[in-house]
């Protein structure tokens, strides 16, 4: 008993030396809530030019000229034609959640790219803002934020729009500084901000200026205003902002589905891209990089394109603003619909249907990057004059009469057999005519692997085997599409514990899974069992197909796992099956292929992307000869 109350008074003690404080409740200041919110708000020199840029673009500018230095982080200057602000507006639009984009009763029905009301004052809270603007019939006003003090208004000298002034970035928050990249990095991400944003709105003319250093500075960007149709001038600006190579290699995308209309261009498989770099998608007008559609691509290209490589496109979503939820993300960078699985299976559907009319097309700048490949010996830089020929092409008539001249029947090729990895084939009266086809005529074949053919206007190089392979792998594809998957039962059913909420999710696709062969029943609790599986597989370790479809049902709302190992297998059995590199080929098989890839869609490209034969132009290949 001694013991415990000498341990009590002990405690009672401690407690009067280090007694329990209680947290005191307090009310932030404006300028900490300003800081705080510039945290989720601007990130990065970038984020600021976003939302700066977007402001000047819900005003209703006509041009927005982006002027920075040093990254972003000594200067951030945004200038624009629009309506501009009055003496009354500039202090309301500092003070936080304030806006003329929405009225508060609606967070759904959005149609501008700012409703939040938080970047200005954000950006008066980590930097030094100055504000000029005018608004029409009104005197031009100027307002200073600095740290989160505000000064003005007074009267300024401009002639309409607003100019936003940002300087010294993360001067009131230094920490933030520490994070920031270098400046030429900054400097990329800013321009891809911009870049994004002149894509969205194709007749607004967009500038971006570096004046690191004082001076005029240096043009890093620069979009003029399009105009005439809407296609067209998205085509223009898309040209001018993700280069010409891509619109010319590129498919017009344009089809709707319950509300939700898909437009843009989609490049074919051939124009791949390492990274993602050149994927550009816009919801309602507003760019996103949300994961869900990012997802979607890769499975809308999945049967063209290896994993290493990425689809370029530039997509634009448009829909009731009712049915997305842009209000997601502190960057308006992602967004939730309320119908996802109708735009997964909206986007996927279109771009397979236009990548199946794409036929047997390969992109430009394969045969481009051929010529590239050429070594020319003794090449010399282009002169400035065309050089002079004793004798001019002749024309098409005179050619092929040289050409039976000097090759007749009877005489053939007969050395090239031997000691030469090559034949050639005389061209007879019906391959004349068969000149006109757009993969040509065969008029050899080299190292046993690749037919030349040649065409009206130039020649075409084909890969036999990657071409054989595709061609192998569409009928087995359209086979089984017309025969369905058949299923082969297991002789003794696997039970896989799940989770309740997996299993449930699993077993709300279990519909789909049955029509690929693969037969899931729920077998209590959380439990399922995998009775069926595709016979095409063969022998499978059910539970890791079921972890794989799981996965992918998480992260994306449906899965193509199943699909995806069925199709892997079908494109080794058309590997194997195909014609093998280092077989010689007649004639008339090499025409045979060359008819077979022009009746076949997305023959240009083989199953893993590459294409699948070269066309060089004839004035291409005079060049190289200096015939010009």
């Amino acid at each position: 008993m001694v013991r415990i109350r000498r341990t009590h008074a002990k405690c009672c003690a401690m407690n009067s030396v280090s007694p329990k404080i209680k947290p005191e409740i307090r009310q932030l200041d404006d300028a900490a809530i300003n800081r705080i919110a510039a945290g989720e708000v601007v990130e990065r020199p970038a984020s600021a030019v976003k939302e700066l840029v977007e402001n000047a673009v819900d005003a209703g500018a006509r041009r927005v000229d982006v002027a920075v230095a040093d990254g972003g982080k000594t200067l951030i200057r945004v200038t624009d034609d629009g309506c501009g602000m009055t003496a009354a507006d500039l202090p309301l639009a500092l003070s936080r959640h304030a806006t003329s984009k929405i009225d508060g009763t609606d967070l759904l029905n959005i149609h501008t790219f700012g409703f939040r009301g938080e970047a200005l004052p954000s950006l008066g809270a980590v930097g030094r803002l100055t504000l000029v603007s005018r608004a029409a019939g009104a005197d031009a006003v100027e307002m200073r934020v600095n740290g989160g003090v505000t000064q003005g208004p007074r009267p300024a000298a401009l002639n309409g729009g607003t100019v936003v002034e940002l300087r010294d970035l993360f001067h009131a928050t230094p920490a933030r500084l520490k994070f920031l990249r270098t400046d030429r990095s900054e400097l990329q991400a800013i321009t891809d901000v911009v870049k994004r944003l002149a894509m969205a709105e194709p007749s607004i003319g967009f500038t971006l200026t570096d004046v690191s250093g004082g001076g005029a500075g240096r043009v890093i960007f620069r979009a003029d205003a399009e105009s005439g149709a809407l296609w067209d001038a998205l085509r223009g600006r898309l040209a001018q902002v993700m280069g010409r190579a891509f619109v010319e290699n590129a498919l017009p995308v344009d089809a709707d589905r319950d509300g939700v209309r898909l437009t843009g261009l989609a490049a074919l498989p051939t124009y791949s891209r390492g990274s993602s770099v050149a994927q550009f998608l816009f919801v309602n007008g507003r760019p996103v990089r949300d994961r869900m559609l990012m997802g979607v691509l890769r499975a809308a290209y999945q049967d063209f394109l290896s994993r290493d490589r990425h689809p370029a496109v530039a997509l634009f979503l448009a829909c009731d603003p009712l049915l997305v939820d842009v209000n997601v993300h502190p960057a308006k960078s992602e967004v939730r619909f309320r119908d996802a699985s109708a735009v997964r299976g909206l986007i996927i559907s279109a771009l397979r249907h236009v990548l199946g009319g794409a036929g047997h097309r390969a992109s430009t700048t394969v045969g481009e990057a051929t010529l590239d490949a050429v070594q020319v010996p003794g090449s010399q830089p282009e002169p400035k004059s065309p050089r002079v020929y004793q004798m001019d092409r002749p024309n098409v008539g005179h050619r092929r009469a040289a050409f039976q001249t000097q090759a007749p029947d009877d005489a053939g090729f007969a050395e090239l057999e031997g000691a030469f990895s090559g034949q050639v084939e005389t061209p007879g009266p019906a391959q004349e005519q068969a000149v006109d086809l757009p993969l040509g005529v065969a008029r050899g074949q080299v190292h046993e692997n690749y037919i030349i053919a040649q065409t009206n206007d130039g020649l075409v190089i084909v890969d036999q085997h990657a071409a054989h392979e595709r061609l192998v792998y569409e009928r087995l594809k359209s086979q089984m599409a017309e025969t369905g998957v058949a299923a082969q039962a297991l002789l003794i059913p696997e039970v896989v514990d799940l989770s309740e909420d997996d299993a449930a999710r699993l077993m709300e696709a279990a519909d789909d899974l049955k029509a690929l062969g693969l037969v899931i029943e729920p077998f209590g609790g959380g439990a399922v069992v995998v009775r069926e599986t595709p016979a095409v597989l063969g022998p499978v370790d059910a539970k890791a197909l079921v972890c794989d479809v799981l996965d992918e049902l998480a992260e994306q709302g449906r899965s193509g796992r199943v699909r995806e190992k069925i199709d892997a297998l079908l494109s080794r059995v058309a590997c194997h099956g195909s014609i093998r590199s280092g077989r010689r080929m007649r004639a008339e098989e090499m025409n045979a292929l060359l008819r077979d890839m022009e009746a076949t869609p997305h023959s240009g490209q083989c199953n893993h992307g590459r294409p699948t034969y070269v066309e060089l132009k004839l004035k291409d290949i005079e060049r190289l000869f200096g015939r010009t």
